[in-house]
């Protein structure tokens, strides 16, 4: 069995608050919300983001987001009031950090490296 696509799931204690987070930090409202605890974002190359409510779980998730610009992408999140502080930078990829409100960790990253996931 070939596996076709991948989810990152990001656990959240208010579904609600957390929706309009990320709406604001993608700059769009949800794609999909196949069940009253879940929200999901598609992206364009085929990932999709989850998010669902889970109190237990909340804060202890990381995911990475891949972005053509990196600089770009700190402007947008500047403009909607979000700082994402200085990026680290490594001979393969540019990496800025931010948290939500439940405290997961949600990197954006450019590859600078061709073998890096992009």
């Amino acid at each position: 069995m070939a596996i076709k696509n991948a989810i990152a799931s990001v656990a959240v204690k208010d579904l609600s608050a957390a929706v309009e987070w990320y709406e604001r930090l993608l700059g769009r409202p949800a794609d999909s919300r196949p069940m009253p605890e879940v929200a999901e974002w598609k992206f364009e190359r085929g990932g999709w983001l989850q998010i669902y409510q889970n109190v237990e779980r909340a804060g202890s998730n990381t995911v990475t987001l891949a972005v053509s610009s990196l600089d770009e992408q700190v402007s947008d999140l500047t403009k909607c009031g979000l700082d994402a502080g200085q990026p680290i930078v490594s001979e393969k990829v540019k990496v800025v950090m931010l948290k939500d409100p439940d405290g997961n960790s949600i990197a954006f990253a450019e590859a600078i490296d061709p073998s890096m996931a992009q």
